[in-house]
């Protein structure tokens, strides 16, 4: 196989007209929706699939949806605001804190947090965040979650995550995406329109999404592409080049986390020539001579791509029934 470093490079222009084409025909004929609703949060996934769906359907027939919450980035606001402005929409803006309080979404996910920092307190000012360890390439670790908590005063303190602990914040924070798909889906019913998702390759083959939460959408007009390759079109379709330079994050927990730091472990760059060569047999000696890495760094990666698809399996099989 020809394995290069350019090998996922795209046509971005035939490829955006494949994608119209396709969210016409799933959209208009199979689902008889007349246009679609889009959850914007300034990020380059949400931007492309905005941008693409104004292109199928124009823009009086696309929803932009903006659904803060009080632990949001304010930036993601200012250029959800910036991106639905470009493409000639009035983004419609949903604030789900008061939803996210009856749930008892904070409560439950500090209530855990202070089984392991007990000075954390949310509204002295602390912020928190979940992530993984960074050092993939380097080092034999599995995909074991730590709890950071930043003091008002800006000192971090880090610790391992306990399985418990972990399963509360995790399950009490999924109560975000799940809150905002049912907004998403009030707006489409509201209208008549599809429910367009935002998640890529990478979210949704290694399980970065929400079971019924962010994952709870009618069409899916990317998750055949790479994060890298979803860069590629953006840059075709104009999105704000503000957009495009932002680290992309998870605009999940308070304190400031890149997926990267969250749950991917790789730059995307790397990570993305590393699992198409996985996908598609390239042997790894030659990975390794291409990316100049070792051999033993690259199964570190094909072996963290697999433990993650292996272990989100549940996220994407549909539910079970008796045939």
């Amino acid at each position: 196989m020809n394995f290069s470093k350019k090998v996922l490079e795209i046509d971005a222009a035939v490829e955006t007209e494949r994608i119209v084409t396709n969210l016409r025909q799933n959209v208009r004929q199979t689902l008889r929706r007349y246009g679609g609703v889009v959850g914007i949060s300034g990020g380059v996934d949400s931007s492309v699939v905005l941008a693409l769906s104004v292109r199928a359907f124009g823009a009086e027939r696309v929803a932009a949806i903006m659904m803060p919450e009080k632990d949001s980035d304010p930036e993601t606001e200012r250029l959800s605001r910036l991106v639905a402005q470009h493409y000639g929409l009035e983004p419609i803006m949903e604030d789900i804190t008061p939803v996210l309080n009856g749930f008892g979404c904070y409560q439950r996910r500090d209530e855990a947090i202070r089984r392991v920092f007990p000075e954390y307190d949310a509204f002295a000012g602390y912020k928190v965040k979940i992530g993984l360890p960074q050092n993939l390439l380097n080092d034999d670790t599995l995909n074991v979650f730590f709890l950071t908590i930043v003091t008002p005063e800006g000192k971090e303190k880090t610790t391992r995550l306990p399985i418990r602990e972990y399963y509360q914040i995790v399950a009490a924070s999924n109560f975000k995406q799940r809150t905002r798909m049912s907004m998403l889906y009030y707006h489409a019913e509201l209208r008549n329109f599809a429910v367009i998702g935002t998640a890529n390759k990478n979210e949704h083959s290694q399980g970065f999404f929400v079971k019924y939460g962010d994952g709870g959408v009618d069409v899916r007009p990317i998750t055949h592409l790479y994060k890298t390759q979803v860069y590629q079109l953006a840059r075709f379709l104009n999105v704000p080049d503000e957009i495009q330079r932002r680290p992309p994050t998870t605009d999940t927990y308070s304190a400031h986390s890149t997926q990267q730091e969250f749950f991917f472990r790789l730059p995307f760059e790397t990570m993305d020539l590393l699992w198409y060569a996985q996908e598609n047999n390239v042997p790894i000696p030659r990975v390794a001579e291409t990316m100049d890495l070792t051999e033993q760094q690259v199964q570190r990666a094909f072996t963290d791509f697999t433990r993650k698809s292996r272990t989100t399996e549940y996220l994407r099989t549909l539910p079970l029934e008796l045939e």
